[in-house]
């Protein structure tokens, strides 16, 4: 599954959100803890709506 997430820096570390799924956001320390716990919050949003894990993401970062 492919989707599109955006990772911005802010005062506080890294915002990461995927636009896609609404209320779909995540924030870390570093840019890859940001984009590791959007991983888990996108599956969690699938299978809450879905009833469906992905086996693997796949990502295009657009920096905001």
């Amino acid at each position: 599954m492919k989707l599109c997430i955006q990772i911005a820096q802010t005062p506080e570390g890294f915002r990461a959100a995927c636009p896609s799924l609404p209320g779909c956001v995540s924030h870390g320390q570093t840019f890859d803890e940001a984009r590791q716990r959007l991983d888990e919050a996108i599956r969690g949003y699938m299978a809450a709506m879905n009833n469906f894990v992905p086996e693997r993401l796949e990502h295009e970062i657009i920096e905001a």
